[in-house]
């Protein structure tokens, strides 16, 4: 979490253009008022997961909504 006396990091991709269906590698980007109710492609490191921004996801970042990590179910031997 950034400290409040830091301003939010914004990719500047993001901020010359924000359309539907854009495709994000920059995780770190906090969410702007601006990009609710459009879907990003944000990537996690293996493809794109869609993401549609919603009004309270604002100050968050993109990166808290595609799970990097796969979590294993082991089966139980006899």
């Amino acid at each position: 979490m950034r400290s409040i006396w830091k301003n939010p990091y914004i990719d500047k991709v993001l901020l010359k253009k924000y359309r539907k269906n854009m495709k994000l590698w920059s995780r770190r980007s906090t969410i702007l008022p601006n990009f609710v109710g459009k879907r990003y492609m944000v990537y996690n490191g293996i493809k794109h997961i869609p993401v549609l921004i919603l009004k309270d996801m604002v100050g968050l970042k993109f990166g808290e909504f595609a799970t990097t990590r796969i979590h294993h179910i082991y089966k139980k031997k006899n």
